[in-house]
């Protein structure tokens, strides 16, 4: 969701991240639809269950992958000290924008089910913490496993409030966007393993395949998902905005 590269781009990350905006776009329509009771999508269950987990998993991958492709390249800019600075400030007004989401959803929803720590809270905690994650080879996917696998084994264990961004809830908690740390935080880190074994020093370390005629009957609608890609932190602030206001027209 959040394009944290700088300098020459990859087309393949602003595709698959184009792709994911698309999911979730598809998504919040459909829960939306489920949520002020227009239409009886089952989107907690079933197929639409695991398309969001997909689109989510997507999204939190392409962030693991972008912060080393940034990372490597502010590394051979920047002193550490505003290496890390950085990162800290990225995340940080990522965290700013999750707080406002968290402001907004609690006084439009009323305090039922608003956003306490969604995908944008994780992402925001996830960038500030990965420069200590750099260059630490497989260990960075093992612990990603390990958090997952935590995660999994938690996920019916209930506790008190300010567990909440671990993944341990009270019984009554409810909200629309719920992402804790684990399971989700290990998705961020396999993502940090692939980027840096897919673009060491933030460089492509592999070969894109070449379909020329298919490259021409593509080039619009892929333009169009890359921009998509490159957009895809606006789009995520905007889209549900106007998914409500499409489903009840102010007029």
């Amino acid at each position: 969701m959040v394009n944290t590269h700088v300098g020459k781009r990859f087309i393949e990350i602003d595709l698959a991240r184009g792709i994911a905006v698309v999911m979730m776009v598809v998504y919040h329509l459909l829960f939306d639809l489920w949520f002020f009771s227009l239409y009886p999508v089952p989107v907690t269950s079933g197929f639409w269950k695991y398309f969001a987990v997909a689109t989510a998993s997507l999204f939190l991958l392409l962030v693991g992958i972008s912060v080393t492709i940034s990372g490597a390249h502010a590394e051979k800019t920047l002193s550490t000290r505003d290496f890390y600075l950085k990162f800290f400030k990225r995340g940080l007004m990522i965290l700013a924008i999750a707080a406002g989401i968290t402001v907004v959803t609690w006084w439009y929803l009323g305090g039922d089910g608003f956003i306490v720590f969604g995908i944008l809270h994780l992402i925001g905690f996830s960038i500030i913490l990965s420069p200590v994650l750099f260059h630490r080879g497989k260990k960075t996917l093992l612990a990603g496993a390990f958090v997952i696998a935590v995660g999994i084994m938690i996920m019916q264990v209930r506790g008190p409030a300010f567990l909440i961004p671990l993944g341990i809830f009270p019984e009554s908690f409810y909200s629309v966007d719920y992402t804790p740390v684990f399971p989700w935080f290990g998705v961020v880190l396999v993502g940090i393993f692939l980027g840096e074994t897919l673009y060491p020093g933030g460089l492509r370390g592999f070969s894109l395949p070449q379909f020329p005629n298919l490259q021409r009957i593509a080039m619009y609608p892929g333009k169009a998902i890359s921009f998509l890609g490159r957009h895809s932190l606006i789009i995520y602030i905007i889209h549900q905005p106007v998914i409500i206001l499409l489903l009840h027209p102010p007029f």
